[in-house]
């Protein structure tokens, strides 16, 4: 027989959302158990590019959307919890990058730059050149004008480590998840694998295996759209450092490059934006990589590409559903009886995610109740990133 646990919250999904909730309720004195049924930083987190968005990229047209609001305040919250005095204690966690860069070719001039020297993008964007530029822009061919954002690039696999220590003993790897219920039919918790788990609320985190989760409880709300992915990912001996937006003439990032090394030392480019959405996810494999080395090779003519291996990733980006099948702005949680169910919509969101859980439970008078120590439990192992395994 397992012994029966009881918890204040039990979370499921270990992406970087859960773990990161899972930590903030641990440190306000909430005891938890965070539950996942592959590996430690899910398929969507770990394979994200680790930019801190604060909104500049959305807001290119020259107005500031939702989209662009929701997210300002992100860079400084993460850049606390990172050099340890934040909400979190990150300290440790590698950081790729202290800024991410946009360049604007000299094609998409005009109203853009007028917007990005504007008193409401002060703060938010430099306009930098000569030895200020990245190193991977620093040629003679170089053309264009180049921002610097007060964005971070994290380590997202240094990051899922940190935030996993501080689960403590509450990680559980458990494949098979089902309703807990009492005598007259009330939800008390869940059992996973056989393990009967009460809580006082249940938080789902659980990215693209939300739907299923729902099926598993019985219910059907909130209802989930996949926004899919075609990413490029590129690696060889003559690439460079290089953490920037291009944008296109529609003023929005056609690639968004970030760089990342191997275990084995090996520089990658990690290649999205534009390119990696509509036509891209229609695009074959061949397709995309052959589309990606055009564009690089006309907008980065000087970088050496000659020997570069690549490879392609798909990714589904799971979130709730909206009209027309648009990005959200913010974080989203939905609340039904003990169950809370979210999604961050992206990385640089997850301290909005959390906020939302706790004002929800603190809401509804529910307090840190200590328990008894927990007994061990089968870890779930980490995930690596696509190019650790391609």
């Amino acid at each position: 027989m397992l012994p029966i646990i009881s918890t204040d919250i039990l979370i499921v999904g270990a992406g970087v959302a859960g773990l990161w909730l899972n930590a903030r309720l641990r440190r306000q004195g909430f005891s938890t158990v965070l539950v996942e049924s592959a590996t430690l930083g899910g398929w969507q987190s770990i394979n994200s590019q680790g930019i801190i968005h604060g909104g500049v990229k959305y807001a290119l047209r020259g107005v500031f959307t939702g989209a662009s609001e929701a997210i300002a305040d992100m860079p400084r919250r993460w850049r606390e919890a990172l050099a340890g005095d934040g909400e979190l204690d990150l300290h440790g966690v590698r950081l790729l990058s202290e800024a991410n860069y946009l360049w604007s070719p000299s094609t998409t001039a005009g109203n853009l730059t007028s917007f990005l020297a504007s008193k409401a993008m002060r703060g938010r964007v430099d306009q930098v050149n000569g030895d200020n530029l990245p190193s991977a822009l620093q040629s003679s061919h170089f053309n264009g004008k180049v921002y610097r954002l007060a964005e971070i690039v994290v380590d997202v696999p240094s990051l899922v480590k940190r935030l996993a220590a501080l689960a403590g003993d509450g990680l559980l790897a458990g494949q098979h998840i089902e309703p807990l219920l009492r005598g007259d039919d009330t939800l008390v918790g869940l059992k996973v694998d056989g393990r009967d788990i009460h809580a006082q609320r249940i938080v789902l985190s659980a990215g693209n295996g939300i739907t299923n989760l729902l099926a598993a409880l019985g219910m059907n709300q909130p209802i989930m759209q996949k926004r899919p992915l075609h990413m490029v990912i590129a690696k060889g001996p003559g690439l460079t450092p290089l953490y920037m937006h291009c944008l296109s003439n529609s003023t929005k990032p056609h690639l968004t490059i970030t760089t990342h090394s191997t275990i084995n030392g090996n520089l990658v480019w990690y290649i999205g934006g534009e390119i990696a959405e509509a036509d891209g996810v229609r695009r074959t494999k061949q397709e995309q990589i052959s589309t990606a080395q055009k564009e690089l090779a006309q907008l980065l003519p000087w970088i050496d590409i000659s020997q570069t291996e690549w490879s392609t990733l798909r990714i589904d980006r799971g979130e709730p559903l909206q009209s027309g099948l648009t990005r959200p702005n913010k974080a989203f949680l939905a609340e039904h009886g003990r169950i809370l169910t979210g999604w961050p919509t992206k990385l640089a969101l997850a301290p909005d995610f959390a906020d939302r859980v706790l004002n929800a439970i603190e809401s509804c008078g529910v307090r840190p109740n200590a328990s008894d120590a927990l007994p061990d439990l089968p870890k779930p192992v980490f995930s690596q990133p696509a190019w650790e395994q391609l």
